[in-house]
């Protein structure tokens, strides 16, 4: 029972940092242009393939197949697991394709038609043209032969060893017409865990978004600095925060437009994410505290920027929420404090 009470704070977890993953991206496309939205994504996924690449091929059991086919299957099943549709194919043990079916998790509903070109390559450049050089074998590649940011069907393409080592810009090429296999659900690889129960994959599906965003905000301060990473990072926050308040407010049973309403909300979203948090009444305030900040966790060092754009979800929240009460940081980790204190006031108590 306590399982299935966890997996709708699990979800309502999924559907803000998906989006805010969405929004940082548009944002930035929109604020800084295509060529820097390009560079952002390619950091994000090169920090990912480098955290996550090689411990997921033995969590996933693949690490002793031939590596066009295990890289293939790698991204099959991480992407299945973590809510993406996927295909996958193998045509032989030096030639294996995935492909991305649309509608693409990354850009959900109308957000496709914002996304350039450049910044679907960066994706492939920062992850899928690494894996050879991951796995120390310099003959091996990724083919992309159709990408659905230019109206193709689907993000497709091979992973091939060739018969000599590439060069640095040989890792990813693009081939647009080639057409890949059919997808055969009955020859897709499995792991244990596809009989999972519901709430084991929310929270594997939490999981997955709440990575990208972890990665996002680190890179977001690297790629353009601290002013603009609080100013991008935490204006994309704000409006993703007011967007899906009412959804995911819903989810977590949270009515009512009180202060302590709110305070529950917080509370309900940080345990959803594997932090401990609780609230209490200080005199006109409401305290919120959070006694771990689990999505940054190990990321060092941490600038101040990454929790002053990612706040801005909550802001975002309460305006919705609430728009005559104020949220006040009182106490931050990143800091150096016990824990993060949030005060929930009215606005005019917020200006005295």
């Amino acid at each position: 029972m306590a399982a299935q009470l966890q997996a709708p704070g699990y979800r309502a977890v999924e559907v803000v940092y998906h989006a805010y993953l969405t929004g940082l991206i548009l944002a930035t496309v929109l604020r800084r242009g295509r060529h820097d939205a390009a560079e952002l994504v390619f950091r994000m996924f090169r920090r990912q393939h480098l955290e996550k690449f090689l411990p997921g091929l033995a969590l996933l059991g693949l690490d002793r197949l031939p590596h066009a086919v295990a890289c293939a299957q790698y991204h099959y099943l991480s992407n299945h697991l973590g809510g993406v549709r996927v295909e996958y194919a193998h045509e032989s043990d030096r030639k294996a394709w995935v492909r991305y079916v649309p509608p693409r998790w990354i850009y959900p509903g109308a957000t496709i038609c914002g996304v350039p070109s450049e910044v679907s390559r960066a994706m492939l450049h920062g992850w899928h043209g690494h894996n050879g050089v991951s796995l120390g074998n310099p003959r091996l590649g990724f083919v992309c032969t159709s990408q659905t940011t230019d109206g193709q069907p689907g993000l497709e393409g091979y992973y091939l060893e060739h018969e000599r080592a590439l060069a640095p810009e040989e890792r990813v090429r693009f081939a647009p017409g080639e057409v890949g296999p059919d997808f055969d659900p009955a020859r897709a690889p499995r792991v244990e865990g596809a009989d999972w129960p519901p709430e084991r994959l929310a929270k594997i599906r939490r999981n997955y978004a709440m990575d990208y965003v972890r990665t996002a905000l680190a890179e977001l301060v690297v790629s353009f600095g601290p002013a603009e990473a609080r100013a991008l990072g935490g204006a994309a926050a704000v409006q993703i925060g007011m967007q899906h308040y009412a959804e995911t407010a819903a989810m977590l049973g949270v009515t009512g437009d009180g202060p302590e309403d709110f305070a529950r909300y917080l509370v309900a979203m940080a345990t959803a994410q594997g932090d401990h948090a609780a609230w209490r009444r200080d005199g006109n305030d409401v305290v919120v505290e959070q006694a771990g900040w689990r999505l940054m966790r190990g990321i060092a060092p941490l600038h101040p920027a990454a929790f002053e754009a990612w706040n801005g979800l909550w802001e975002g929240a309460l305006a919705v929420h609430n728009r005559r009460l104020a949220l006040v940081v009182a106490r931050r980790l990143d800091h150096g404090d016990a824990a993060f204190e949030w005060r929930v006031r009215t606005r005019r108590e917020a200006r005295a």
